[in-house]
């Protein structure tokens, strides 16, 4: 009697045994193909064609209409493959556009809803791409931008990038060279200011307008849409009041 109550318990263990093992192996290839209770990993095969290439950049960012796209910089930079990522469940392909340029470059930063800065390499410049049509975006090459500075966004109608001065033994202060670039016309063209040994800035958030002291004098950078909507702001409140 005690020989047969474990012949069955061991009988009843070596099934239990089985299928643990088929149950951790299981497991296995399905960590393997990518999945979890609270991960999914999504290959490449299991995205759009365009997204099984090697690339050099990314760049995200939100569409006109809502969208969430991405834009992959391949092929040495001369293509940007766009996927919509709206839906990760469903990763969709938006084509790809050529794109003549000098070389590979980097996204820097956005510039507002419309464009952004890339910077190319081995310091070859700096361009703008414009996003007017999110499915066809084009390239502005930029001349007179400093290939390093510190970048500030002036919204959606251009940007600032300073560099600082090289200090010699006559100069006590501290001074930088300010490029101001207009890009509010966007696509029809792309402006540069240039202001030499910038002492001091200040921007006033109210009517977007920067300040620049320099060795000549005061500049300001004005922008007007943003004027108009503070006037548009104080007089709907005096309406209202």
């Amino acid at each position: 009697m005690y020989q047969e109550v474990s012949m069955q318990w061991s009988n009843r263990i070596r099934r239990l045994a089985i299928t643990l093992v088929a149950s951790a192996a299981i497991g296995t290839q399905g960590a393997s193909a990518g999945s979890s209770n609270n991960i999914v990993l999504v290959p490449p095969a299991g995205l759009p064609e365009l997204a099984r290439k090697a690339g050099e950049a990314m760049f995200l960012r939100e569409a006109h209409d809502g969208r969430t796209v991405l834009y992959i910089e391949q092929d040495q930079g001369t293509a940007l493959a766009i996927l919509d990522v709206t839906d990760p469940r469903h990763v969709k392909s938006d084509g790809s556009v050529r794109l003549d340029v000098p070389g590979i470059f980097d996204f820097i930063s956005d510039l507002g809803s419309r464009a952004a800065l890339i910077r190319f390499r081995q310091g070859q410049g700096s361009a703008v791409l414009d996003f007017h049509n999110d499915k066809r975006p084009s390239l502005k090459i930029i001349q007179g931008i400093p290939v390093q500075g510190s970048l500030v966004r002036l919204g959606n109608d251009g940007f600032t990038v300073t560099s600082p001065v090289e200090a010699t033994p006559a100069l006590s202060d501290s001074f930088v060279d300010t490029s101001v670039i207009d890009i509010a016309n966007l696509p029809d063209r792309v402006r540069v200011f240039d202001v030499k040994r910038v002492r001091e800035e200040i921007t006033n958030e109210e009517t977007g307008t920067t300040f620049l002291l320099a060795d000549d004098g005061l500049y300001l950078v004005r922008r007007p849409s943003v004027e108009r909507d503070k006037e548009s702001r104080e007089l709907a409140a005096r309406d209202a009041g």
